[in-house]
């Protein structure tokens, strides 16, 4: 089992718990994991993305070469693009369909739309609006993660597990918010 993932979005949108509940998750199963150092987390507004390895196998090394990830989970629609080069043929994109608009010339959205659409395997998902009238506006990463969940190979129980650990100091209505939003992503999964 080897699952190479790359995590991209815009700093602020919590690219960095998806990373630490998939992380926990994997250790939790004694599975061997690499993480390549994030970039742009400094930055609220600027670009982050991290590699993330997951193998039964020990892993050389932390980046994922391009054309070798299997899946692309972004928060931000022409971030997945940005990262295409490094996916695989069979690979997977989950990406949010919000916009982060933060540049002067980012491109029209039907333009980011039409190149996702010509990929085999893409789940786009208005996860902003899914949060929101689910009443966990502040979880869309989490319904992002159980969107991708079946592409990363890591049962849903234990990603369930991870989000009890990893937000247990937070409170009991924490948990319950990032539960009900992985549940409402694997309704959207592929």
């Amino acid at each position: 089992m080897k699952t190479d993932i790359i995590l991209c979005g815009v700093g602020g949108q919590g690219i960095l718990s998806i990373a630490t509940i998939i992380g926990e998750a994997a250790m939790n199963e004694n599975l061997y994991i690499k993480q390549a150092e994030v970039h742009g987390m400094s930055q609220r507004g600027g670009d982050v993305q991290s590699n993330l390895r997951i193998s039964d196998k020990p892993i050389a090394s932390d980046l994922i070469a391009k054309g070798k990830a299997d899946v692309i989970i972004s928060m931000e629609p022409m971030e997945a693009l940005r990262y295409l080069p490094f996916l695989n043929e069979e690979g997977w994109i989950i990406t949010s369909a919000s916009p982060f608009v933060n540049i002067p010339n980012y491109p029209e959205m039907a333009v980011i739309e039409h190149d996702l659409k010509k990929l085999p395997h893409v789940i786009m998902l208005d996860i902003e609006q899914l949060a929101k009238d689910n009443g966990v506006p502040r979880s869309a990463n989490v319904i992002l993660l159980g969107a991708a969940q079946k592409a990363l190979n890591i049962e849903y129980d234990k990603l369930e597990a991870a989000i009890q650990r990893v937000f247990a100091r937070k409170g009991k209505t924490i948990v319950e918010a990032n539960i009900k939003a992985l549940a409402i992503g694997k309704e959207h999964q592929l």
